[in-house]
């Protein structure tokens, strides 16, 4: 579920461990589904023990834990996918099962930093420069949601058959934009997420770019959407608050705060969609 605001959110919670050493690095064994690592765990467990933090980014849904060089070894990037149910932790996590990583800190007031994960779908990925670089460089990534203008999503999107909503969902097209936020960029657009890439105009492109860097800003100042599941936490264990601001996202059958008609729930790709039939400009209506 973390999306840009969340995974935004989560950076900024640990950013303030810039400058603390690795002093341990655990991958707790336990009987529920393995997460991904590359390399494996000894390796990446004396790969990253007395590595210093540099800084904490973020590349669209991706937390890139910038080291600093060691021995002969440059620079090197912890980069943490948190997918569908991980979190990123300076705080007690909610299970010990679901405990993926920990890394001892040399900071009686931040001793570590945990990755969790219920589902076991995040990824954790220690790259070089050219790694990064393939991970979430410009070939696999497009611009990030907070800064994409009309004419970056127009020119890589125009030509396109998809529906709207689905190519939002395309991270070589735009970094961040997930499931939920999607849908609320489209209703703030008044656009409907049925509506083919090419049916667009450049008007309506700078539409979705204006509300997509809106609605993703208030998401991220509020800490993110903590939905029905509850799952997703700030590093320190709080709940975020945009949820509070959803205009159709989970809102099946409930009145359109603008203007009164149900909140209308679709699936498309095998994920759904809400919106309001009134307000979102379709060609056909």
């Amino acid at each position: 579920m973390p999306e840009l605001p969340e995974v935004e959110t989560m950076r900024r919670g640990i950013a303030h461990l810039a400058g603390l050493r690795i002093t341990s690095v655990a991958f707790p064994r336990h009987t529920v589904r393995p997460i991904s690592l590359q390399p494996a765990a000894e390796s990446m467990q004396e790969r990253l023990t007395g590595r210093t933090i540099a800084t904490v980014h973020r590349f669209g849904k991706r937390v890139a834990i910038e080291l600093d060089p060691h021995d002969q070894a440059g620079r090197s990037w912890l980069v943490i996918e948190p997918r569908m149910t991980g979190l990123l932790l300076v705080a007690d996590p909610p299970t010990q099962a679901h405990l993926r990583m920990s890394l001892g800190l040399d900071s009686q007031q931040h001793p570590r930093l945990l990755f969790w994960d219920r589902r076991g779908l995040g990824t954790i990925r220690l790259l070089d420069e050219q790694g990064l670089a393939a991970a979430c460089g410009p070939d696999r990534l497009g611009p990030d949601g907070l800064d994409v203008t009309g004419d970056a999503l127009r020119e890589r999107l125009k030509k396109s058959r998809r529906a709207v909503k689905v190519a939002l969902l395309d991270q070589q097209a735009v970094a961040g934009i997930g499931n939920i936020y999607a849908a609320e960029i489209l209703f703030a657009a008044g656009i409907d997420p049925r509506v083919p890439c090419s049916r667009l105009t450049v008007a309506r492109w700078e539409q979705i770019a204006t509300a997509a860097r809106s609605i993703l800003a208030e998401a991220v100042r509020l800490e993110g959407s903590t939905i029905t599941d509850e799952t997703y936490k700030t590093a320190d264990n709080r709940s975020g608050q945009f949820q509070l601001q959803h205009r159709v996202y989970g809102r099946e059958g409930t009145p359109c705060r603008q203007c009164g008609m149900a909140i209308r729930r679709i699936v498309q790709t095998q994920r759904a969609t809400f919106f309001c039939p009134q307000c979102q400009w379709h060609p056909r209506r």
